[in-house]
């Protein structure tokens, strides 16, 4: 008999058999609330309406139409609604299928545009499972052990994580800048470094915004040195974190911008964003692609961005972000075991930590099985996996959140209970 990989281990036991909104219905008869939306990928909510209808009628006329030998109507149009909302200057699209291609699309036109071989990513970062992605990934060993060599002239820089420094976040953004100025000075010169990139908001690294003065500086040395600032929006893109792309937070506009997850609601695509003279330093022959922008794909795409803004979905995701975050901090200031709670809109993440404030993954593990069983289906995140993180649907209202608080709490007492003994 053939069967799954016996290391693609679920997150959680439930079989899924249909989903609507913000929740799943199990095999088991039971419905659950899904604060993992894909991991960040339902973005509209399971099965919308109208990304549905989208999707089912550009199934019946055309599946696939290769887009380096022929045109489709979807992907014309979705160039024109995301021209709507990808800041100025980032007027050409490369479309691909998964965030690994984005990121490796990036780099690639980085290193041809620059004639320079060295990336900057920082510490805690995630950019994918792919040989490039993973080796510009350091959010876990776990992503990019046991396959070596991995690709050379990837350098790493301190990312300002407040929390794990045990400073405040303006000693980490000082500190995280002057490391960045004494890499470029001692092992990647500015004439090496074809880019930085960096996340918004550390998503596998364990939900760690970044901070706008760490975000100016980088645009600044970028500038200064004249390598592109790629920012890695798979995550925070498309209103994830209360704005329609992360770095909105922090007044800055990248040179490539990489988008995926939540742009189609669950179906297939991402892609790189670029000014035009930059993406035609790309070499010929360098981007394309069999199933890249996927014309059903592209349907559900521009469906998902016409949902978003008619349902002032970013909107919804600050406001309810805001409502969720109130009631984790609540919870945090009453159980010990959660060192921090953090993160931007409907990206939010709860540390556990052991007494002494070490990272605590056995109490984190415990309390996101005990979630389960009150209904509620949450990931981990963080190198030690000691974060338990939220990222439901943009389109969650009051009375979700309230329930997912409900067992949420519920889940904490569970799992934190005589966890010292354990």
């Amino acid at each position: 008999m053939t069967a799954l990989s016996p290391h693609l281990r679920q997150a959680t036991p439930v079989v899924a058999v249909r989903g609507e909104g913000v929740h799943i219905h199990g095999e088991d008869g039971r419905r659950y609330l899904d604060f993992t939306a894909g991991i960040g990928v339902t973005s509209t909510g399971h099965c919308h309406p109208r990304v549905v209808a989208a999707a089912r009628e550009q199934v019946g006329t055309l599946v696939h139409g290769q887009y380096t030998t022929v045109m489709h109507q979807p992907l014309r149009h979705l160039v024109d609604r995301l021209g709507e909302v990808l800041p100025a200057g980032l007027d050409s699209l490369f479309f691909t299928n998964s965030g690994s291609e984005a990121v490796e699309a990036a780099l690639r036109l980085a290193r041809q545009a620059t004639g320079r071989p060295n990336v900057l990513v920082c510490h805690g970062g995630f950019h994918g499972r792919t040989v490039a992605a993973a080796s510009m990934t350091t959010s876990g060993t776990r992503f990019r052990s046991g396959f070596s060599p991995l690709m050379s002239g990837v350098v790493v820089t301190p990312f300002p994580t407040a929390y794990r420094y045990g400073w405040d976040e303006e000693t980490a953004t000082r500190f995280a800048l002057q490391e960045l100025d004494y890499t470029l000075q001692t092992i990647s010169s500015p004439a090496d470094t074809a880019a930085v990139i960096v996340e918004p908001v550390l998503g596998e690294g364990g939900y760690v915004p970044a901070t706008r003065a760490f975000m100016e500086g980088l645009r600044e040395r970028a500038d200064r040195h004249g390598f592109p600032l790629i920012l890695d929006e798979v995550q925070t893109g498309v209103g994830r974190t209360g704005r329609f792309w992360g770095h909105e937070h922090f007044g800055i506009t990248p040179d490539i911008l990489i988008t995926a997850k939540g742009l189609a609601s669950g179906f297939p695509l991402s892609g790189i964003a670029a000014s035009e003279e930059l993406m035609r330093k790309a070499w010929p022959g360098s981007q394309g692609g069999t199933y890249g922008a996927n014309a059903v794909a592209c349907a559900a795409a521009c469906a998902t961005l016409d949902v978003v803004r008619d349902e002032k979905l970013v909107e919804n995701a600050e406001a309810m972000g805001a409502r969720l975050r109130h009631g984790l901090e609540t919870v945090a200031a009453r159980t010990p075991a959660i060192g921090d709670v953090r993160g931007l809109g409907l990206m939010l993440g709860s540390e556990f930590v052991t007494e002494d404030g070490d990272p605590d993954p056995q109490t984190a593990a415990r309390v996101q099985r005990a979630a389960v069983d009150e209904g509620l289906l949450l990931l981990l995140c963080g190198a030690w996996n000691q974060v338990v993180r939220m990222i439901p649907a943009l389109v969650i209202d009051e009375s979700a959140v309230d329930e997912g608080l409900r067992a949420w709490t519920a889940a904490v007492e569970a799992g934190t209970s005589g966890a010292a003994d354990r």
